[in-house]
């Protein structure tokens, strides 16, 4: 993890969270054109309630002592948790006080009907209301769907179980006009085209359920989905600004691994926007300034990272291209003392900005600005023709040191390490005090990588992704910087995913070459690449070349 000491913002401990337990009830419904469908039981949240006023939610609310005295009073499933059983007590018990539905069920078997919720009170003890009736509490019908914890900025925090339920036949909700108002079946989609609209006000964690939950046909998909009582995500939400706005995201969310190396805490201020006319300080000792050269390739466009601080002076990481303003704005934000200037490797996105960056220092008076990397191998584009003042070597450190007048330094140390792959000279940077690397091209953001032989090599991609996962394991490493896209979190399991990625596709490619042996690339890419837009299959094609080259040099005889 990034030392304390370079956090932007000050510690600020997140408000203790608090348990709860809340409920989907499902049913299948036929639409205007007679269509079944999956629609979900909603209901609006008062006006002066302490948490999501006005809100449209799901039932829940707090778990209580009661609910986990209870299981004695409720039908389990064998692979029920003690915690899961309390759960779903709890959301059975809110359901009704809040709704008027009971799930639970008689001894026969039958679900409790309306005479049954006639004859209970809402706000009298539940558990002993059901046992009188001689009922018991169906919690082997409810199953846990994913596990939210409140954002950390909150002043109210919960962590709540969204649970799902088949609800009783027989059964109408009907609000208890205290908490909650207006209960409605919606379908998931609805909902959320109503939300858009401005006409159904959700928060976050709703949003986000309903748009999971609207890629499931019917309510038994749902519960098939579930059966493994394993939630099917898990979140935390962190906030960002976007457009000026509050914007919230979960973890699979891009910029999410960035809020949380900047904003540990849940602080609300880090700006997300792309733009190139200034740079976005990271840490204390890290900035990015983005060149304006967005495209298909590129995404928002070539990230240029600022290590250092003026006591140190700063390493400038992928100049990026030629452009004049966006060196010059680099230039600036170091203070113009850059000591080195290190490129990841020597694509037309990533290198050409160095010299001139280079001659922008010599000219305003540091001599001595080494352009450090590798150089093009004879496989490189013409584009990517690149020769370094020096030539890095696999595991050489790169430090700025400072010794202040106390006897105090301060040290930033880049480890060089040589990642062949997505281009044959390619290397990362590990920021050994902070735990952090700079990944270059071999790992971005909402992308993957293009391995375009001959330079570039999936074999050697694929061994450079283990070389990188061991080194993160070592040394703790959390965050990657990639050179295109927001900071990554969870640096492992992203390593992990990408790696699964390409290797699903390779079985693709290699399905497509036995289904169509004397077939084309162009056949091939068709086939394997079915899940992307055709217009991308030009730049597909180069990958699947690489994955072509190391499919037939695994194959017996190739060795």
């Amino acid at each position: 993890m990034p030392r304390t000491t370079q956090q932007l913002h000050p510690h600020r401990e997140p408000v203790a969270t608090r348990a709860a337990a809340t409920v989907l009830l499902l049913r299948d419904a036929p639409d205007a054109a007679g269509a079944g469908g999956l629609e979900v039981l909603m209901t609006r949240r008062s006006a002066q309630a302490s948490f999501a006023p006005g809100a449209y939610v799901f039932p829940g609310g707090g778990i209580d002592a009661l609910d986990a005295g209870a299981h004695a009073a409720a039908d389990r499933r064998a692979t029920q948790s003690e915690l899961q059983l309390t759960q779903a007590i709890a959301a059975i018990r809110e359901s009704f006080e809040e709704l008027g539905v009971l799930l639970a069920r008689h001894a026969d078997g039958r679900m409790a009907d309306a005479q049954d919720i006639a004859a209970m009170a809402r706000h009298q003890p539940f558990v002993a209301q059901c046992q009188a009736r001689g009922l018991r509490l169906a919690a082997d019908s409810v199953y846990l769907l994913a596990h939210w914890t409140a954002d950390r900025d909150l002043p109210r925090r919960f962590e709540v179980p969204f649970l799902v339920a088949r609800m009783p036949e027989g059964q109408t909700p009907v609000a208890d006009e205290a908490e909650q108002f207006e209960p409605l079946w919606v379908r998931p989609a609805d909902a959320l085209a109503r939300h858009e609209a401005g006409q159904f006000f959700m928060i976050f964690p709703t949003i986000r359920t309903l748009q999971r939950l609207s890629r499931f046909a019917d309510t038994q998909a749902v519960l098939d989905a579930v059966a493994q009582e394993k939630p099917l995500w898990v979140s935390c939400p962190r906030a960002g600004i976007l457009a000026g706005k509050q914007a919230r995201y979960m973890e699979d969310d891009p910029p999410f691994g960035e809020l949380a190396l900047v904003c540990p805490d849940g602080q609300i201020v880090h700006p997300l926007d792309w733009q190139s006319e200034r740079v976005v300080p990271l840490l204390k000792n890290l900035q990015r300034l983005t060149a304006p050269n967005p495209g298909v390739m590129t995404g928002p466009g070539t990230n240029s990272y600022l290590l250092g601080e003026p006591a140190t002076g700063f390493i400038a990481i992928d100049p990026g291209p030629a452009d004049a303003e966006h060196l010059d704005r680099l230039w600036r934000a170091a203070g113009g003392d850059i000591r080195m200037i290190v490129c990841t490797h020597s694509h037309p996105d990533h290198a050409p900005g160095a010299a001139p960056l280079q001659a922008l220092c010599r000219r305003a008076g540091r001599a001595a600005v080494p352009i450090l990397g590798l150089p093009s191998a004879p496989t490189a584009r013409a584009a990517s023709q690149f020769t370094p003042d020096r030539v890095l070597q696999n595991d050489e450190l790169l430090v700025l040191e400072h010794r202040a007048p106390d006897g105090q330094t301060t040290t930033h140390t880049l480890q060089v390490i040589h990642t062949p792959g997505h281009a044959a000279n390619h290397l990362c940077l590990l920021l050994l005090e902070d735990s952090l690397l700079f990944s270059g091209d071999h790992i971005l953001n909402g992308s993957t990588t293009v391995v375009d032989p001959p330079d570039g090599n999936m074999a050697d991609y694929l061994d450079s992704l283990d070389r990188l996962d061991a080194l993160c394991a070592a040394h703790g490493v959390e965050f990657i910087l990639p050179a295109h896209g927001y900071v990554l979190g969870a640096a492992r399991t992203a390593i992990a995913r990408l790696k699964a990625h390409r290797l699903a596709r390779e079985a693709k490619v290699l399905a497509a070459m036995q289904a169509l042996p004397q077939g084309s690339i162009d056949d091939w890419v068709r086939q394997a690449y079915d899940d992307v837009p055709p217009r991308m299959w030009p730049v597909a094609q180069r990958s699947l070349l690489a994955h072509v080259e190391r499919i037939r040099a695994l194959q017996p005889g190739n060795g």
